[in-house]
C-alpha cells in the first residue's frame, strides 16, 4: 500500500504508515539537497541498526516525513530486541544508541527501546505517541517494513 498524500499542513495522515525502506527513500529522499543529505543519514543509520542483528522495528518520524523541503535531520526510534546488548556493538554502531553522538556524529535525532524497557504501554502505544508534535497537534509516522512481510 503506498504512503498517503501530504495534507493541507505538509503532514502524513495521522497514523503509522507502513512502507519498506525503498519506498520510504523514493517518496522522501530527493528534491532538494538537504533532503538528499538527510536521506544518505538515514540509510547510514538504517544500516548500522540492521547490522547489529537485533532490530525490531524502525520508525522514521519529525520533518523529514513531511513536505518540509529542507528537514533539519530525520527523527527514528529503534526498538531492539530484549537481547540486544549495547556492549556488543563496534565502534562504528555505537553512537547509533547514544542521544548526543547520534546527534553529533551522524546527524540524527535516535531514540531506541527493547519490549522489556517499555513498561507502562504496549510496543505500539509507545511507537503511536511519536505523532504528537511540538506544538501537541498529531501527524503521521513511518514504520519501515521488510519486503518480506508485504
Amino acid at each position: 500500500m503506498p504512503l498517503p498524500a501530504f495534507d493541507n499542513h505538509g503532514d502524513l495522515p495521522v497514523g503509522v504508515h507502513q512502507a519498506t525502506f525503498v519506498e520510504v527513500i523514493n517518496h522522501f529522499g530527493s528534491g532538494t539537497p538537504q533532503r538528499e543529505r538527510v536521506t544518505n543519514r538515514l540509510v547510514h543509520i538504517y544500516e548500522l541498526a540492521r547490522r547489529t542483528g537485533k532490530l525490531l522495528r524502525f520508525i522514521v518520524f519529525g520533518s523529514y516525513v513531511t513536505a518540509k523541503p529542507e528537514p533539519d535531520d530525520v527523527d527514528i526510534i529503534l526498538v531492539m530486541r530484549d537481547n540486544f546488548l549495547l556492549s556488543k556493538c563496534d565502534a562504528e554502531m555505537s553512537p547509533v544508541f547514544y542521544h548526543l553522538q547520534a546527534q553529533e556524529k551522524l546527524g540524527a535525532s535516535v531514540f531506541w527501546s527493547s519490549p522489556s524497557n517499555i513498561l507502562l504501554e504496549t510496543v505500539d502505544q509507545f511507537i503511536a505517541h511519536w505523532q504528537i508534535k511540538r506544538d501537541q497537534s498529531w501527524h503521521g509516522i513511518v514504520e519501515v517494513i521488510s519486503e518480506e512481510t508485504l
